[in-house]
């Protein structure tokens, strides 16, 4: 198995808060998700505790913009992607900062309207049937700066 490795991240989790979508000076969207997954498990003493876990996602292109357009805060959520660390010198401390993020791949909006997202999609539907590929008729809007630090690599 020399040679061979895996990086895939499932999650289905809720949106902690609206999507934030911006763009790079290039115009490419990119847009970060905070998602909740919870964990249900007993103590030493058998009392149940609740457990959450929050993610930071990041998506590109098409995702980014379907994200932006879909997903609202507390809405279920199916991501698929690739964790990623990347780093940078934090000009406050003067120390170097690591922040590891999942890079989505794919996206499922699940739950009916009024939870979250347009449509009820089962993640067992096999993918999704978004069009990746850049609206051609759509405006595009005034790009929003961003620092490198907004910047996910």
């Amino acid at each position: 198995m020399a040679g061979k490795s895996v990086n895939k991240v499932i999650l289905i989790g809720n949106l902690g808060k609206d999507p934030e979508v911006k763009y790079t000076p290039q115009g490419t969207p990119v847009a970060k998700l905070t998602v909740a997954t919870n964990e249900r498990y007993k103590d030493k003493s058998g009392e149940w505790q609740d457990r959450t876990e929050w993610h930071n996602v990041v998506l590109w292109q098409r995702l980014a913009e379907i994200a932006g357009e879909y997903l609202k805060k507390g809405g279920k959520v199916y991501v698929e992607g690739r964790l990623q660390t990347r780093s940078w010198d934090d000009k406050q401390t003067n120390q170097k900062r690591y922040m590891t993020e999942i890079v989505a791949s794919d996206l499922v909006l699940l739950g009916g309207r009024g939870e979250g997202g347009e449509f009820a999609r089962g993640a067992a539907a096999g993918g999704n049937n978004f069009d990746q590929r850049p609206a051609e008729a759509e405006p595009v809007p005034a790009p929003t700066p961003i620092s490198d630090e907004d910047i996910p690599f």
